[in-house]
């Protein structure tokens, strides 16, 4: 068993008044060990920042509804609200949310912040020591505690935002779109941090980006999502050499290089999922889409993972997935 281990998550939002609830995440299975990364790709509103969110048990408005989350051999779900705020949450479990830009509180410092997260959360010892450390640990002066998030520029909040997952010192860390919205010198840094905490620190990495490019320098493993499902999952190399689903191989096609034909791109609109469509997801924008399609595909056994679609049944091999990403630009026309 891997170090971390999501088998078959789904959870829905909403539900209320009789509406149906919109299914978010659907079977969601992906897996790494200790001191890797994992990258969740796909999208926007496909399914990936609810993911991160029910694995870090902070769904606002939705619930988990069926599955498992193990770390380390034990389970993430079972313990109650209390318990897991009081042993898991921040400790062992932590986020970098969605937006530095307005996750900090700006009538307080960012040691006042910091400082407030060691209190919440029973830390003892050395306080002032912990929150230097914690903000030189992502490359900032001590200088920073004094200042209010409004004297920072996008990139220091956002290393105040991973200083603050970091603060007590967990063993997963979900960072949840890290390097958007800062330009592509800070982004290089953001990923540089990153890796390095998984190589220095051993920490395990969740990486949820709609930035393939990011996720090159940094993912050990890739998921990749559609409408609420794991479509893809592997090792980073063999998803970005050969990518088996057509909706992997037209999400690479899209890259833009510095040489090279076209990007490629892939026509229309995801469905809705209040209710989800029948059968496979993809199937209404998908080029090889065949009849088989209208079922929904299982988890089909791929190197280092897994592909849910039909063409791999019984181990077929799709023609041109040999190619990697100039079939998959070709595949997506």
């Amino acid at each position: 068993m891997a170090f971390l281990e999501v088998r078959g998550l789904s959870a829905e939002y909403g539900g209320a008044g009789g509406a149906p609830p919109v299914r978010a995440l659907e079977g969601a299975s992906l897996s790494a060990e200790r001191g890797e990364c994992v990258g969740v790709a796909g999208a926007s509103a496909c399914g990936k920042s609810t993911l991160g969110l029910a694995v870090m048990r902070s769904l606002q408005g939705g619930a988990v509804t069926s599955g498992s989350v193990t770390l380390g051999g034990e389970s993430v779900l079972a313990p109650s609200g209390a318990e897991f705020d009081a042993e898991w949450r921040w400790k062992r479990v932590s986020m970098v949310f969605q937006g530095a830009m307005s996750s900090l509180d700006p009538v307080y410092t960012v040691g006042e912040q910091l400082a407030e997260a060691l209190d919440v959360h029973g830390a003892g010892g050395d306080r002032e020591g912990a929150v230097a450390r914690a903000v030189e640990s992502v490359g900032l002066d001590a200088g920073v505690l004094s200042r209010y998030p409004h004297e920072l520029s996008g990139g220091m909040k956002q290393r105040v935002v991973i200083a603050l997952a970091l603060l007590l010192r967990p063993c997963l860390v979900i960072a949840d779109e890290p390097t958007t919205a800062l330009d592509v010198l800070v982004q290089a840094q953001i990923v540089r941090l990153l890796r390095r905490l998984k190589s220095d620190d051993g920490a395990t990495l969740m990486v949820i980006t709609h930035d393939l490019a990011v996720l090159s320098e940094i993912a050990d493993r890739i998921a990749v999502m559609y409408a609420g499902q794991v479509v893809e999952f592997g090792p980073a190399a063999r998803v970005y050499k050969r990518p088996l689903h057509p909706y992997t191989q037209g999400l690479l096609s899209s890259i833009p290089t510095l040489r090279g034909p076209r990007p490629g791109h892939i026509s229309g609109s995801p469905p809705g999922l209040s209710p989800p469509p029948e059968g496979c997801r993809f199937a209404a924008l998908c080029p090889r889409a065949f009849e088989k399609c209208s079922e929904d595909p299982p988890e089909i056994p791929a190197p280092g993972g897994y592909v849910r679609c039909w063409l791999y049944e019984g181990g077929a091999e799709v023609d041109g997935a040999e190619g990697g990403v100039a079939a998959a630009a070709a595949s997506a026309g």
